[in-house]
């Protein structure tokens, strides 16, 4: 079973596909494939990861991560399933207008006399 991008894109409410989000590989996460999994399961493991770049968590750029792909195996039906997500950095602890100025949302400042009164 699979869906095709245009159906996932009709069914949200506001997507946020562009495309500097593929400029980077994503983040790659596995479920259910562990240490003392079968044979057949270590090999898949291996090709998911050899499928993308390997991570230095030390040395990452978060604002560079901007998807993560989630490969989880169900070990009683014996299926993969493919999630891919867009992941946002938002800023927490800030007003409401500082957070839209940072986020590169320019609020209506017709309602005010200063830049004072949004921040």
């Amino acid at each position: 079973q699979y869906s095709l991008v245009r159906d996932v894109v009709s069914a949200l409410r506001r997507h946020r596909m562009h495309e500097q989000q593929f400029l980077h590989p994503p983040l790659l996460v596995l479920g259910n494939f562990g240490a003392r999994a079968r044979a057949e399961l270590r090999l898949m493991a291996g090709m998911f990861q050899g499928m993308f770049p390997a991570l230095n968590v030390h040395r990452v750029n978060l604002n560079s991560i901007r998807r993560c792909l989630l490969i989880s195996y169900d070990a009683d039906s014996q299926l993969l399933e493919f999630r891919h997500y867009s992941v946002q950095v938002v800023p927490v602890g800030l007003s409401r207008g500082l957070r839209k100025i940072l986020q590169e949302k320019f609020p209506n400042l017709g309602r005010m006399d200063d830049i004072s009164q949004l921040l």
